[in-house]
């Protein structure tokens, strides 16, 4: 892993913002930002009871091809992202990501590139459960 790519990694339990935070944490960073999905109550007008998330076996190759497109497109210091997989609750964090950057702007921007790029490429599915007894998956091919 590059010095700029801190931590990638798709883990089955709970997930820590700190250790994301720590990973990308650098003192010649000006700006750290990071963004924390959770899962919410409701989608598409129905209450979300659960989700469980699931991956393909390549993830943690397509999640290095993402970060190593951000790195290259952006003027980062460091770059972190953790994605949760298995059975996940309301209110549970579902992914965290943080960028860590000389100015606050190439911060956000980074950051939303990172998370934008991972949710559009990375072969990570969820399937939601809602409260009226349907389910659907998102993402999936």
């Amino acid at each position: 892993m590059s010095d700029v790519i801190r931590l990638l990694d798709l883990r089955d339990e709970p997930l820590s913002v700190d250790e994301v935070y720590r990973a990308v944490a650098d003192p010649s960073a000006g700006g750290i930002v990071l963004f924390v999905g959770t899962v919410r109550d409701h989608d598409g007008g129905h209450g979300v009871d659960a989700l469980a998330y699931s991956a393909h076996p390549t993830v943690l190759e397509q999640m290095r091809a993402v970060a190593d497109g951000v790195v290259e497109r952006y003027d980062v210091v460091s770059l972190a992202a953790v994605h949760r997989v298995g059975d996940l609750g309301v209110g549970d964090i579902a992914v965290v990501v943080a960028v860590a950057a000389v100015h606050r702007g190439g911060a956000f921007e980074a950051c939303r590139a990172l998370i934008d790029d991972l949710k559009g490429s990375v072969p990570i599915w969820k399937h939601q459960s809602f409260d009226n007894g349907t389910d659907e998956w998102v993402g999936s091919p």
